[in-house]
């Protein structure tokens, strides 16, 4: 690793990617630009991803055809985050390649890695399933769901019956020494798509599990054992407020972790959108002295980096 160059992890957003494969491919182009804008300001960049309305399509393409056809079994949600991960960073590392090649930088490498993340099985959040995914299903349907494949379904604000599942905490990035060689030999690697592939250990085997874990606290994970620099979470927002949608709304441009989490204890930010953000911020911040967190729009990445805008945390 150049010791002049800052170590970066960027988190990308759903709106980094689209929403379905055509979308996909014009909103990668301009992720490209702004990721490749990092690398030619000096920054060495390891990329992570969601996968939300990625993996919710596959998920319903392989239920489609497992009702079509009785000879195929239902995809495990695992196998599915896998799928995601490998489509997502097809068409990301080659937009990065090319935005690259555009620019005359030959010399970078671009990977995917196919990333496995572990979680503890008794973590608490097996008990209570809250991440819903999937199509909307009728009172019929659910019912058959979760007598054919074990499913928990929940109803879903009046709209019908959606399978929720667990969200657990990423507590170990499998493939971490791959990508720790990848990175220190320069190459731009793309990793933990959609949090990571969810896997259990037992014994020496590793089995997938059907959770989704959330991808800013797996990106946060990744950042520490990269011992970056810098995490960047990107989102819909170019910083991150307080009184959100009221008339006193205040816009942060620099929080150090003791405010940050007064915040949060106040319920400023909103559970499954602004608060895990936070959360991962906070905990990268407080990892190792001289770590910073920042939350940003894609666009406004660069400048923030350059200290001009977006929200910093920092201890």
């Amino acid at each position: 690793m150049d010791a002049k160059k800052q170590r970066i992890v960027i988190a990308l957003g759903g709106n980094a990617l689209g929403n379905t494969l055509p979308e996909q491919m014009e909103a990668v182009k301009i992720t490209a630009k702004a990721i490749v804008d990092l690398i030619e300001e000096g920054s060495e960049v390891i990329v992570a991803h969601g996968n939300g309305p990625q993996v919710g399509m596959i998920n319903n393409a392989m239920a489609a055809l497992s009702r079509e056809d009785s000879s195929q079994p239902n995809t495990p949600l695992s196998v599915c985050v896998a799928m995601s991960q490998a489509y997502i960073g097809y068409d990301l590392q080659n937009a990065l390649r090319e935005e690259l090649y555009n620019r005359e930088i030959h010399h970078i490498p671009v990977a995917t890695m196919i990333t496995q993340v572990r979680v503890d099985a008794d973590d608490p959040a097996f008990d209570n399933p809250t991440k819903p995914i999937g199509h909307f299903m009728t009172a019929e349907q659910a019912k058959t769901a979760e007598e054919q494949y074990g499913y928990i379904m929940r109803e879903d604000a009046g709209r019908g019956y959606r399978r929720v599942v667990a969200s657990p905490k990423p507590a170990e990035i499998v493939e971490i020494g791959a990508i720790r060689s990848l990175v220190d030999s320069g190459q731009l690697v793309i990793a933990c798509g959609g949090g990571g592939i969810p896997v259990t250990r037992q014994g020496n085997h590793l089995k997938g599990t059907g959770a989704v874990i959330d991808k800013d606290f797996a990106s946060e994970l990744l950042a520490e054992e990269l011992n970056a620099d810098f995490l960047i979470i990107l989102t819909a927002v170019e910083k991150v407020a307080v009184n959100f949608g009221k008339p006193d709304v205040k816009w942060l441009d620099d929080l150090d972790t003791r405010e940050a989490r007064r915040y949060m204890d106040e319920g400023h930010f909103a559970p499954g959108s602004m608060l895990p953000k936070v959360q991962a911020a906070v905990k990268f911040a407080e990892s190792k002295p001289g770590r910073t967190a920042l939350i940003t729009l894609l666009e406004k990445a660069k400048e923030g980096v350059r200290g001009q805008t977006g929200t910093r945390i920092h201890q």
